[in-house]
């Protein structure tokens, strides 16, 4: 369930998108009446999609602070870089920005799993799961890595998706291909640790 909320706001830019395309008219009705004259009718439905992304993202962080009175610092950071590029997308008509979001996100992410081991000698991943699985420290160093090296990786193929095929077929991968990519690097993963706790408790 934490999963599916967690990809609100992604589940709901799929469905506007999807219900903005198939009603071309009126979805561009709606994107001129709200953001301005100049909007094509294909420009509509990305448009409508961004405006949903970003208005959910509000919408899930409100409700992660009425239910535990307090929001995980990636909430924040989700929020900022939907509204950076959401909110150019919108004010400048342009899906390019939108488009970069997922990419600026994930190699953030990256970007943070490398600096924290560079800098601070910290192994963030290995901060956040120790509670729950022991493990020998160079494991810790390779998972931290295997995370870095996935998101920026994720970011790159966000990019040649975005760039090499049709909006809709970036918006498909959006969810269906960032979700099924993510599901398999974390079974991999659970495959590799598996191994590692046995040893540990033999």
């Amino acid at each position: 369930m934490k999963f599916l909320f967690d990809l609100l706001p992604v589940i709901l830019f799929f469905g506007a998108y999807k219900l903005a395309g198939a009603q071309p008219e009126a979805s561009h009705e709606l994107a001129a009446h709200w953001l301005g004259d100049g909007i094509g009718v294909a420009q509509a439905p990305i448009l409508i999609a961004t405006a949903v992304a970003i208005l959910a993202t509000f919408a899930q962080i409100a409700l992660v602070w009425i239910k535990h009175r307090k929001v995980d610092t990636m909430l924040w950071v989700s929020l900022a870089i939907i509204v950076v590029f959401g909110g150019a997308t919108l004010f400048f008509h342009n899906p390019t920005f939108i488009k970069w979001k997922p990419t600026a996100l994930y190699w953030l992410f990256g970007g943070v799993l490398l600096g924290s081991v560079t800098l601070f000698r910290r192994n963030l991943i290995r901060k956040m799961l120790e509670a729950q699985i022991q493990l020998p420290d160079p494991v810790w160093g390779r998972l931290n890595l295997a995370w870095a090296g996935f998101f920026i990786s994720m970011g790159l193929l966000n990019l040649y998706v975005a760039y090499s095929f049709s909006e809709e077929a970036w918006v498909n991968f959006k969810l269906f291909g960032g979700m099924g990519l993510m599901f398999a690097f974390v079974l991999a993963q659970g495959f590799y640790l598996s191994r590692h706790l046995e040893e540990e408790s033999n």
